[in-house]
C-alpha cells in the first residue's frame, strides 16, 4: 500500500475514495472497504482512503477526545492486510479546518485526486464548521461527473457497530463484544523497550512495551497472545498475562503502561516489534500492602492465565 502524506502533486489515476478516521477498523470499517474494492474493481479505478491525523476531535478539544483503538502505524498496517492501494493521511490543522465544502469538492476531490466514485457514511459531514453534507456532495458530484453512494449502518445483533462501541465495551472489559465488532482480537502493538525490571526481580520478567496510544481505552490484568517475539517465526504465537495501566502497586502517579509476561519464554526480545492481542480480563488494577502480596497474586494471575488457555485454546500445550 502507498501511504501518501501530502496532497501537492495531482493524482496520476483516477481513483475510487472514502473518508474517515477508521479508528479501529471494525467490521462496519471493513464491510465499507470491502464495497469500496468491488466498486474499484469494477471501474477499473485504484481504491484509496483518506484519513486524518490528528483525528479533528483532538485538534479541536484534546482534552475532550476519544481514546484511540489504533495508533496510526496499527491503522495503516490493517488497511495494509486489507489490500488497499493508497492511503492519504491529511495533516488536520487550523488551515485544513477552514477550507469551505465547495473547495473541498472542486479543489481537493475533483481536481486533484480525480475521484470517479466516492463512498460515504451516513452521517459523513465536510468542510469548514462541518457545513459540507451529503445532499451538498451529490450536487457537485453531478456536476463534476463523479458518483456517489452512501453506505448503511452495519449492526450485530441489531446493534450498530461504531468505534464507541468498542470503546464502551473494552471500558467494561467485555473483550468478546470487541472482538465480535472488531472481527478480531484488540490489540497493541510496539516495541519492546527496557523498563524498571522490577518483575524479573519478582521471578516474572515482562516485555515493556512502548505505546504511541495518548490514552487508554482499557486498564487491567489481561490474559493475551503475542506475535512478533521470535524474529525467525515473527507469526509464532506466544501465550502470556499483561498489565495495562498506571500500575497504582508500584506508582503514585504511574503513566499508562502496557507490560507483558510470556509464559515459559526467556529470549531477549528487546526492540522486537510486537503485537499484543487481548484475550480475557482477569482483573483490575489494585493496590498492594507489599511486594509479597503483589508477588502473590502475580503467580494467582499466571495460574489463571495458564488454565485459560488449557481450557479455551486447545492449540497451545504449556507445561
Amino acid at each position: 500500500m502507498r501511504v501518501q502524506r501530502s496532497l501537492s502533486t495531482q493524482a496520476e489515476t483516477p481513483m475510487a475514495l472514502t473518508i474517515g478516521n477508521f479508528d479501529g477498523i471494525h467490521l462496519g470499517h471493513q464491510a465499507m472497504l470491502t464495497r469500496l474494492k468491488k466498486a474499484a474493481k469494477q471501474l477499473n479505478l485504484i481504491t484509496c482512503v483518506m484519513t486524518f491525523e490528528p483525528h479533528p476531535r483532538e485538534f479541536f478539544t484534546p482534552n475532550q477526545a476519544p481514546s484511540r483503538l489504533t495508533s496510526l502505524r496499527e491503522k495503516l498496517e490493517l488497511l495494509t492486510k486489507l489490500n488497499i492501494d493508497r492511503t492519504i493521511v491529511y495533516r488536520f490543522n487550523h488551515n485544513f479546518s477552514q477550507i469551505s465544502p465547495e473547495i473541498f469538492i472542486s479543489q481537493i476531490l475533483v481536481k486533484t485526486l480525480s475521484v470517479r466514485w466516492m463512498l460515504i457514511g451516513d452521517d459523513f459531514r465536510f468542510g469548514a464548521k462541518r457545513a459540507g453534507d451529503i445532499a451538498m456532495l451529490k450536487t457537485f458530484a453531478s456536476k463534476h461527473n463523479f458518483e456517489i453512494e452512501e453506505m448503511p449502518n452495519f449492526a450485530i445483533n441489531n446493534q450498530r457497530v461504531s468505534s464507541t462501541g468498542v470503546r464502551n465495551a473494552l471500558t467494561v472489559g467485555d473483550l468478546n463484544s470487541v472482538h465480535q465488532m472488531l472481527g478480531r482480537p484488540y490489540s497493541i502493538s510496539g516495541r519492546i523497550i527496557h523498563g524498571a525490571k522490577l518483575g524479573k526481580k519478582l521471578g516474572f520478567p515482562t516485555a515493556n512495551v512502548h505505546m504511541r496510544h495518548n490514552r487508554i481505552p482499557l486498564s487491567g490484568i489481561f490474559v493475551v497472545e503475542v506475535k512478533g517475539a521470535i524474529a525467525s517465526t515473527p507469526a509464532k504465537i506466544i501465550p502470556g498475562v499483561a498489565s495495562l495501566g498506571v500500575r497504582p502497586a508500584v506508582y503514585t502517579n504511574g503513566k499508562p503502561t502496557l507490560e507483558v509476561h510470556l509464559l515459559d519464554f526467556n529470549q531477549e526480545i528487546y526492540d522486537r516489534h510486537i503485537q499484543v492481542n487481548f484475550l480475557h480480563k482477569l482483573r483490575d488494577e489494585e493496590m498492594f500492602p507489599n511486594l509479597e502480596a503483589l508477588t502473590t497474586q502475580i503467580k494467582q494471575d499466571v495460574e489463571n492465565t495458564r488454565n485459560y488457555f488449557l481450557t479455551s485454546s486447545p492449540q497451545f500445550t504449556i507445561d
